[in-house]
């Protein structure tokens, strides 16, 4: 007989990647709507700071981790894993549609043992290599198409960035901040990276009023999409492990294509139906290769 313990994690874990999945796509709903009211600059300063704020406690909790020699290192970690990421994102979705970004988002567990591979010593094997080639030719399918009748190759390349500096910082963390406690770790990450964007969002902050649909879509990236979020991911790496954990990238682009063709009535095209499944199979193949 199944231990009731057992069954409630059964029953959480799937939920919990639905509803994890379903969060991270909404952020990309959330960037159309406010990105350019407020422009990235001071978009991702909203995100950033609501998203450390909201982490705040763990990292007081768990300061005693944090050595004074260890900040550079966090400073670096949180430009390269949330700031300049976070900022290519709003870039990208001033430019075109919310699945846009939601599929390159997608390349992240691909870039992660692409990296991995060149630069920290990890085995990536044939049929992971294959995925990656696969990975990016549904890239170049997406920079190539059209979507409203406009090129959106400039935004996918962003995205595809954003994903390549995604899979570094995935990297880094792993190697320099082993034994930290995660949800510290983003906090102090995501604090530092809000650290370095606010000189940046105090000169590019918006001289209009900025309606409440605008603000009320910042707040929702910053509290739910990146300092919730974050927790919710946390405890399901500690519950399944980070390859199980991982498998919410399938979910996401699924969700953000949906809620901006359900609320925005932004097109799903051909174009971006073809990229999308040739980016989730490789990272499908590449995920079942680990």
């Amino acid at each position: 007989m199944t231990p009731p313990q057992a069954l409630e994690r059964d029953w959480r874990t799937p939920l919990e990647l639905l509803v994890l999945g379903a969060i991270w796509g909404s952020s990309f709903l959330f960037m159309r709507i406010a990105a350019n009211p407020f422009g990235p600059f001071a978009l991702v300063e909203v995100r950033l700071a609501l998203g450390a704020l909201v982490l705040l406690p763990f990292l007081w909790r768990e300061r005693a981790h944090f050595r004074a020699g260890l900040w550079p290192k966090l400073a670096i970690i949180g430009a390269i894993n949330s700031a300049i990421p976070f900022l290519l994102f709003a870039w990208a979705a001033q430019r075109s549609p919310a699945a846009i970004g939601a599929i390159c988002n997608a390349m992240t567990v691909l870039f992660a043992a692409m990296v991995g591979f060149l630069f920290f010593g990890q085995k990536i094997g044939l049929r992971r290599s294959l995925a990656l080639l696969v990975g990016f030719i549904g890239v170049v399918v997406l920079a190539t198409s059209k979507a409203g009748g406009l090129s959106v190759g400039g935004a996918v390349m962003a995205g595809a960035t954003a994903a390549l500096l995604y899979g570094v910082g995935v990297n880094l963390v792993r190697k320099h901040l082993a034994g930290i406690p995660p949800a510290a770790a983003a906090a102090a990450t995501l604090s530092c990276a809000a650290l370095l964007v606010l000189p940046f969002a105090a000169t590019h902050w918006p001289t209009h009023a900025i309606g409440a649909g605008p603000w009320g879509a910042a707040i929702a990236i910053g509290v739910v999409c990146t300092g919730y979020a974050f927790l919710l991911y946390y405890r399901l790496i500690h519950r399944i492990g980070p390859a199980r954990a991982a498998t919410v990238t399938y979910l996401v682009p699924l969700f953000g294509a949906g809620f901006a063709w359900l609320f925005l009535n932004e097109p799903v095209t051909p174009a971006m139906l073809a990229a999308g499944a040739l980016i989730l199979g490789s990272v499908a193949v590449s995920q079942r290769a680990s």
